[in-house]
């Protein structure tokens, strides 16, 4: 068991929580007992270590099985050993560190995909875990980062994820010319959200939203910058029927990549 959460072991563990150590390690921490769950089913592979303590393994028994089936042993540690390794004040006896694994954008059109996500210089953690959330939801094919999108391997967007980072692919550090070249060679129409945009009620009534879609979504402070605008097919806007000021970006990329998951496959069943 580790037991001294000063030990040189520890502290590597501790760093991931620093983008420096995740570009120079290609690795990245999960903490809790749901993004294990995932990461043991969709990618155990990329499981490097695993680490709980043994009350949080004992609470566990199908995590135990997915870990046991797929070969990989757990290291015991003491509570103070796991807070010390991770980013949350509560890991909740569970902590893995796991192979970063990111999309090629190349692959990601290949696959002719129906729906995708573009996030565009998004910079708040939660946000760009909610979206990656509401992507796996809404049944998109894949998520492309672009710009300086904040790390998808934040601990913060790992945990916002709530594991869909392991359900669907997710590319990182593409120029956005360059995706939207390649969504367009795989035949889909990028529509920007933007408040600059009409409103998405026409788009839904003119059939659009039924064809291929690449959304792209923006900045959270400043949106879409008008040179990111001029790559879109078209820009689209949310309608705010009450007295709200805006949405969240987050939520508004809910709404938009359900308002598409909902027209195509409207349009797939008639």
């Amino acid at each position: 068991m580790l037991e001294n959460p000063r030990s040189p072991r520890v502290r590597a563990v501790a760093k991931l929580t620093k983008r420096s150590a995740r570009a120079e390690t290609g690795l990245y921490l999960l903490e809790g007992p749901q993004a294990v769950r995932e990461a043991l089913t969709y990618s155990p592979e990329a499981i490097v270590e695993l680490f709980a303590t043994p009350t949080g393994w004992e609470k566990h028994p199908d995590i135990r099985a997915k870990a046991s089936d797929a070969g990989i042993d757990v290291e015991y540690v003491t509570e103070y050993v796991l807070n010390a390794m991770a980013d949350t004040v509560t890991p909740q006896g569970l902590v893995a560190v796991v192979r970063q694994a990111p999309a090629s954008v190349r692959d990601i059109f290949a696959a002719s995909p129906r729906l995708v996500a573009i996030c565009e210089e998004i910079r708040d953690p939660g946000n760009l875990g909610t979206i990656i959330r509401a992507a796996d939801a809404a049944g998109a094919d894949a998520v492309v980062l672009t710009g300086r999108t904040v790390d998808p391997y934040n601990p913060k967007v790992v945990r916002a994820t709530t594991g869909s980072l392991f359900h669907l692919p997710v590319s990182v550090g593409a120029e956005l010319s360059d995706v939207v070249e390649k969504a367009h060679a795989a035949g889909l129409r990028i529509l920007a959200a933007d408040v600059k945009g009409e409103d998405l009620l026409h788009a839904r009534a003119d059939g659009v939203l039924a064809e291929p879609t690449a959304w792209l979504f923006g900045n959270e402070a400043r949106g879409l910058e008008d040179e990111a605008l001029a790559q879109a097919d078209q820009v689209l806007k949310l309608p705010i029927f009450g007295r709200a000021e805006s949405l969240n970006l987050a939520t508004a990329a809910s709404v938009c990549l359900y308002e598409s998951a909902f027209a195509q496959r409207a349009a797939s069943s008639a």
